[in-house]
């Protein structure tokens, strides 16, 4: 029997996993197709590729090729023994071992064990179905465009075979609706905008990545949004009732006597909407700030303020030890 070596015919590693081998039997298909190929030999080599695949593409028909070990192509081999009793098990005797072994095509190994067609006689050329290719493209959209869906506008190049089976790459532009609650990173699937597929098959789909451009006040994680919340030195202190932006307008929110820096406020509800329900929530992030100037009037207070008290900011620095 002579051996196939189905990675060399679909030109993959044998450690190649099932995408990469998906993606090597179309492209091969597709030169060797007996429509757009013209160079000889094509047909036998379509053949040879569908076998191949159908093999590979398949775990229990892959485990089974490659329990027959390695061999150079065309070279005259015998399956192991194990390999060789489950062929045989069930089959006509006097086909078998003691009965004189006849000549057996590798193809035919996986038929006889129950495996059904390699392939071999498969389709027809002329009936050949290839699924169009999945194409990727990515856009920007800004917050509130994610926040309110909106109608992006995307251009790529598509592969095209021609007749004489050469490929082509030719421009595609259009537009497509994304649905509020989109999150940065995201891909959005929309079935059937991809390359066309051959002899009516159905066409391949296009992927769109959705990237958030920066916002000047507010930070996506995810569906929740982070703001940073200035706040007065005597907000801090005394509290306060203050207006916090947010991507529809604004909300009123309490600021607690004695909030700190980094401290958050959160509005539950006011992030990114999630396309099925609900939405993120919206964080303010406490940044005290001094005011620019500082007049007399309010320079005197800060000393009153300093001799009333007695807060020690540094304490938990006192008393530490210094290694040299």
């Amino acid at each position: 029997m002579k051996f196939k070596d189905y990675y060399g015919v679909l030109e993959v590693e044998r450690d190649a996993d099932g995408e990469e081998i998906k993606k090597a039997y179309r492209r091969l298909a597709r030169r060797y197709h007996p429509d757009v190929a013209k160079e000889s030999g094509a047909e036998e080599r379509f053949k040879e590729i569908g076998e191949a695949y159908q093999t590979l593409s398949d775990p229990e028909k892959r485990q089974a090729y490659d329990d027959l070990g390695r061999h150079p192509s065309g070279e005259e081999f015998t399956p192991p023994q194990e390999w060789e009793s489950r062929f045989w098990r069930g089959a006509d005797p006097r086909g078998g071992p003691q009965g004189g072994q006849q000549e057996v095509d590798l193809a035919d190994l996986f038929e006889r064990m129950g495996f059904g067609s390699s392939g071999r006689s498969g389709r027809s050329a002329a009936g050949f179905q290839a699924r169009g290719q999945d194409l990727e493209v990515a856009t920007e959209l800004t917050l509130e465009q994610a926040y309110r869906g909106a109608e992006v506008s995307f251009s790529l190049t598509v592969p095209s075979r021609n007749a004489d089976g050469s490929v082509e790459k030719l421009p595609r532009s259009g537009t497509i609706r994304v649905p509020r609650g989109v999150a940065d990173g995201e891909r959005l699937r929309v079935p059937g905008r991809g390359s066309p597929g051959m002899g009516g098959a159905p066409a391949g789909d296009l992927y769109l990545e959705i990237r958030l451009k920066p916002h000047p006040r507010f930070r996506p994680v995810g569906h929740d949004l982070y703001l940073e919340l200035p706040i007065a030195p005597w907000e801090a202190a005394l509290g306060a009732e203050i207006e916090m932006p947010t991507l529809d307008g604004t909300a009123k929110v309490s600021v607690r006597a004695g909030m700190r820096n980094g401290q958050k406020l959160r509005l539950a509800g006011k992030g990114l909407p999630r396309r099925k329900e609900g939405a993120g929530d919206l964080y303010g992030v406490i940044q005290i700030v001094m005011p620019p100037e500082i007049g007399e009037p309010e320079l005197q207070l800060y000393r009153d303020l300093a001799e009333a008290s007695s807060f020690n900011p540094r304490q938990s620095l006192e008393g530490a030890t210094t290694h040299g």
